[in-house]
């Protein structure tokens, strides 16, 4: 009850901060040399609550936000961010990971896409005309596109009460504001976030900003109110998701229960309209959650940045070469552990009996760790696996194979119509190796697993050569698989392994 309580009067006090900002009185107002009505300026909703509302003390804040953040590239155009919409004081650090990526940029037009957590309504909604104003000014409204939406589907209309109140759109502004100087504004607060909305919204914008120098950026916190670990097994879900380019997979997971997010609609959306503009690639680039803020785990609500964007590198390259070590199975071997694999994942769908397995050969009975690795349609459907050999390979397999089908957090279970699409890659493990110089580790031969404290990730050899990353890359790349900063591994309490596969 207390928490309740608590949840209540944290919301009733936004209610009045907004007397706090200083008013227009209906004179003009002048940004970036531009004369503005004050009729239709939307006034700050929860400066001083929030963020603070003093200019300088907010401007100093994200300044030092930004500050903490390493320095960090992606390769290639930068299409679209996701950013959280916490108070500044919980997720603003996290934040500052994403909007580091815009110093020194320039965008004519920002097109923020956000949830609505007060007001109910079918489809989504633009703010039309004037502008947003916070402590360090007004964020004019790009109106000729804001038009251009509402002609371009019907899905999108002007409901004044979607903004009114609404904290996820506003508190991106004083960042951009701040990396970005002057910029006009699309805000666009979504009701529904079905996957249908969330294709109308997305063909809308990609339509309407095609050719213009535009940013997006989707608005959304992850999991709410959960213990601290099953938090992170959420939260994984989604930046596994983002990390793929998969919105649809994204999408459906979101509606099946299999991850949380309050703007995941506008996630979704902003993932199709940055794909349609070129974007091939998704780096969550920080997450955290509140508990690793307050240092409460009880009961946490989850953070991520991210950035979308055109990379080569992104498009997977055919293989060259082998990749991974040869263990000694012959084809005969291998056919033996593929029919396994499909026999477990063909009966457990279907509610069938999963025969016993007779095994003769010594290498299928050898102690190893090995994954399962599922695709449907060449799209990533479950992957899991055990690192270590504490059973028979055969054992493993079959294991893992009911695992990756219908047990992967990240995805639902496999359903029979999807049986007849479905590829089996299997690994089967060398032993790990740690190691304190990372220039053993050898791009298309090794995969590396990452540990520093509570914190742990493994990528596959076979994901390096896929993504055409070099050493450093995959490193910073296991890093996020773990949750940890992408230059973790540079620390002194990371502990760093490698290993190779037999992949087949």
């Amino acid at each position: 009850m207390k928490k309740w309580i608590f949840i209540l009067i944290s919301l009733l006090s936004l209610i009045p901060c907004a007397a706090a900002c200083e008013k227009d009185n209906g004179a003009d107002i002048r940004k970036g040399g531009k004369a503005m009505s004050g009729k239709n300026i939307r006034e700050s909703a929860i400066a001083g609550t929030w963020y603070p509302g003093d200019p300088a003390k907010l401007t100093k804040d994200i300044k030092g936000y930004l500050a903490n953040v390493p320095e960090q590239k992606i390769e290639g155009e930068l299409i679209a961010l996701i950013s959280p919409h916490a108070g500044y004081m919980y997720s603003g650090q996290v934040a500052a990971y994403s909007y580091k990526l815009l110093e020194g940029k320039k965008y004519d037009v920002v097109v923020v896409v956000a949830p609505s957590h007060r007001a109910y309504f079918k489809g989504a909604s633009v703010y039309p005309k004037g502008g947003f104003r916070t402590p360090l000014g007004i964020c004019p409204i790009a109106e000729e596109v804001t038009e251009a939406l509402m002609k371009k589907s019907p899905h999108i209309q002007s409901i004044p009460q979607a903004h009114d109140q609404e904290h996820s759109l506003e508190i991106q502004l004083p960042f951009l504001q701040v990396v970005l100087g002057e910029f006009r504004l699309v805000a666009i607060v979504m009701g529904e976030q079905d996957l249908s909305t969330c294709e109308e919204v997305s063909k809308a914008i990609a339509e309407v900003i095609k050719g213009e120098n535009a940013l997006l950026i989707a608005s959304t916190d992850l999991s709410h109110f959960h213990p601290y670990d099953k938090a992170k097994e959420l939260d994984q879900v989604i930046a596994d998701h983002v990390n793929d380019f998969d919105p649809e997979g994204l999408s459906k997971d979101l509606k099946q229960g299999g991850c949380e997010a309050c703007g995941g609609g506008p996630v979704v959306a902003v993932m199709l309209a940055a794909r349609a503009l070129g974007a091939n690639k998704g780096e969550v680039l920080k997450y955290a959650n509140s508990g690793d803020v307050t240092g409460d785990r009880s009961s946490v609500v989850g953070y991520m940045s991210t950035a979308l964007y055109r990379s080569a590198k992104a498009q997977k390259a055919h293989k060259k070469g082998r990749v991974g070590v040869d263990l000694g199975l012959n084809a005969e071997e291998k056919r033996t552990l593929h029919e396994i694999a499909r026999t477990v994942i063909w009966n457990k769908v279907s509610g069938k009996e999963v025969p016993k397995f007779q095994v003769t050969s010594e290498r299928l009975k050898e102690l190893r760790g090995a994954f399962v690795t599922i695709t449907e349609k060449g799209r990533l459907r479950g992957c899991i696996g055990h690192i270590k050999g504490t059973k028979p390979l055969y054992k493993t397999v079959e294991e893992m194979a009911e695992a990756a089908a219908l047990q992967d957090p990240r995805f639902s279970p496999v359903t029979k119509n999807e049986l007849k699409d479905l590829a089996i890659e299997i690994s089967v493990l060398t032993p790990f190796k740690q190691i304190t110089d990372v220039s053993e580790i050898e791009v298309g031969k090794h995969g590396i697993y990452i540990e520093q404290g509570f914190y742990s990730g493994l990528l596959l050899p076979q994901v390096a050569t896929e993504y055409g990353w070099d050493r450093n890359t995959f490193l910073e790349q296991t890093c996020r698989k773990a949750g940890l900063p992408p230059n973790a591994w540079k620390e002194k309490d990371t502990r760093i392994s490698i290993f190779s596969a037999d992949i087949f």
